[in-house]
């Protein structure tokens, strides 16, 4: 038994409020727990000067954690003048696999610039972050077709991101701060709404990831995606 008294497949409350900011074309608040992210997408005219003339639209994303997020306030990372190593991969991860699920040759020339700022965090800051900023771009995209910008839906299928670690053997579900700190694997996979793979990315923090392990990891997202996506799906219909 867990801390917070979860068993070892069972994730935290997820919520999601769609339109949290007034001014983004895509805007929610992602929750799994205590962490707390607000997902903005904004649509931008152009796109990168390699996909100039190509009528080829592109996604790109940024992910900052703000200074009182934890428990101790942190630098702004324009302070020191550049990013630190871990919002870089954080935000690839999340402008990597949502690449992977839109049609980006449908939004013409436009770029969806999704901005993740976690605000409280708890565990799982970059699989809560990906959960909203799917839901945010979805928006986003509606408010393209209803501007009448682009004519066809260029998302290709939903996404879920889940957070695992490895503790004296066992594999557990949905990591909170406390738990992550003291994980001896870390993980998180996203999948498509189907039950494809999208990304693994897994680190052996004090052992190494076992193939039996990571087993465990793919069927216990597989059994906890569609709560997740029936979630997801009311936020996108704003139900």
């Amino acid at each position: 038994m867990r801390r917070d008294h979860r068993k070892p497949n069972q994730s935290r409350t997820i919520s999601f409020i769609p339109d949290f900011t007034r001014y983004a074309e895509g805007s929610v608040l992602s929750c799994c727990g205590y962490t707390k992210v607000i997902c903005n997408t904004s649509v931008e005219e152009g796109v990168p000067r390699f996909l100039r003339d190509q009528q080829h639209g592109w996604l790109t994303a940024e992910y900052s954690m703000l200074p009182r997020a934890t428990h101790t306030r942190g630098e702004r990372e324009v302070s020191r003048g550049k990013q630190n190593g871990r919002s870089t991969e954080i935000q690839r991860l999340i402008g990597r696999s949502l690449r992977n699920c839109i049609d980006l040759s449908l939004l013409k020339d436009y770029t969806l610039m999704i901005d993740c700022d976690v605000i409280q965090a708890d565990g799982g800051t970059r699989t809560t972050a990906l959960n909203g900023a799917i839901i945010s771009v979805i928006h986003a995209i509606q408010t393209l077709q209803y501007k009448q910008k682009i004519k066809h839906d260029p998302l290709k299928y939903l996404l879920t991101a889940f957070s695992f670690g490895v503790v004296d053997d066992t594999v557990i579900l949905d990591l909170n701060y406390e738990e992550d700190s003291h994980i001896d694997v870390d993980c998180n996979i996203v999948l498509t709404e189907h039950g494809d793979i999208a990304e693994i990315q897994g680190t052996g923090e004090k052992k190494p990831l076992k193939q039996e392990h990571l087993s465990t990891m793919l069927e216990m997202a597989q059994q906890a995606q569609p709560i997740l996506l029936k979630t997801m799906r009311k936020a996108i219909n704003r139900s």
